[in-house]
């Protein structure tokens, strides 16, 4: 294995330089050769990982969350190179969907050191029909209140962490009100709907563990798109522990449907992806089948 590890150092509680160290001991220890990437910030890291890639690496390990592999994913995405992840952030919500360990750096390192790979999609957003400046997202695309809570929480700059987003969305229920979406399907049925949110799923889960497109598969060559129509806001919020269990979707306001494309329209709505800003509708979603090699348990 010739390996570049991406380290985001702020990962973790600032462990992500601790986990990189590990995982180079142990890699150079197990024969591998192997190289530790650490940028000031992602575009830096990316512009390193170019120059690995050009010297002819087979794998890129990322320190860090959902977040740090999606800032390398247009790099590794049908390309003769496999992601290995080290979870290191607040949300590990790939890891988790992959079965890697979240919580354990030396048992995330036995995963890449047996050496197993799957093959999964990506979701490619844009905001036309040319495919040039899509952005890839390897779990879920959010907007609506999910996305109105994430705007909140960016502009927050304390507390740090799942507790700030727990602050935003009790600020932004206050507030909120259904939304207007417009959904193009990839079958051309137009759906109108007054919602709580819509999500565009490649994997089940977002936001640290928030299962909102719970029977998502990462490599069915399809995107789930779920939709919460109009709930009470005591309502929702008796609701939202179930998100995580994934049992919302026995909801009569729960709603699903399975597409290889969607085209989400909505006022003065953003879109997040992997945790991600991705900017404001209308975007299309397109899955990208088999499109990333990863390694799992």
């Amino acid at each position: 294995m010739r390996c570049a590890i991406v380290v985001n150092p702020a990962s973790g509680k600032r462990r992500g330089r601790q986990i990189g160290a590990q995982a180079h001991e142990r890699l150079v220890a197990a024969g591998h050769q192997a190289q530790v990437i650490q940028g000031e910030d992602a575009a830096e890291a990316c512009i390193e990982l170019r120059r690995a890639i050009a010297r002819g690496i087979d794998t890129v390990l990322v320190v860090g969350g959902d977040g740090a592999a999606h800032a390398l994913l247009d790099q590794l995405a049908d390309a003769d190179l496999t992601l290995g992840l080290l979870p290191a952030g607040t949300g590990n919500d790939l890891a988790r969907s992959l079965g890697i360990p979240a919580k354990d750096p030396d048992a995330a390192i036995d995963v890449v050191l047996r050496g197993n790979t799957r093959q999964i999609d990506l979701a490619a957003v844009g905001t036309g029909d040319t495919r040039q400046d899509d952005v890839l997202v390897a779990t879920v695309v959010a907007s609506g209140f999910d996305s109105k809570v994430s705007e909140r929480a960016q502009a927050m700059r304390w507390p740090r962490g799942n507790m700030r987003y727990n602050i935003a969305i009790a600020a932004e229920l206050r507030a909120f009100e259904p939304l207007e979406f417009t959904l193009t399907l990839d079958d051309g049925e137009l759906l109108h709907r007054r919602a709580m949110l819509v999500a565009v799923g490649n994997g089940p889960a977002f936001g640290g563990g928030l299962r909102i497109c719970e029977g998502a598969q990462l490599d069915d060559g399809l995107l789930d798109v779920a939709i919460i129509n109009p709930l009470s806001k005591l309502m929702l919020l008796r609701v939202f522990p179930r998100l995580y269990r994934g049992t919302h979707t026995t909801l009569p306001e729960f709603e699903r449907h399975l597409v290889r494309e969607v085209r989400l329209e909505s006022p003065e709505i953003v879109a997040y992806g992997d945790g991600e800003r991705l900017g404001p509708l209308p975007r299309t979603v397109r899955v990208r089948p088999g499109a990333l090699r990863v390694l799992v348990p």
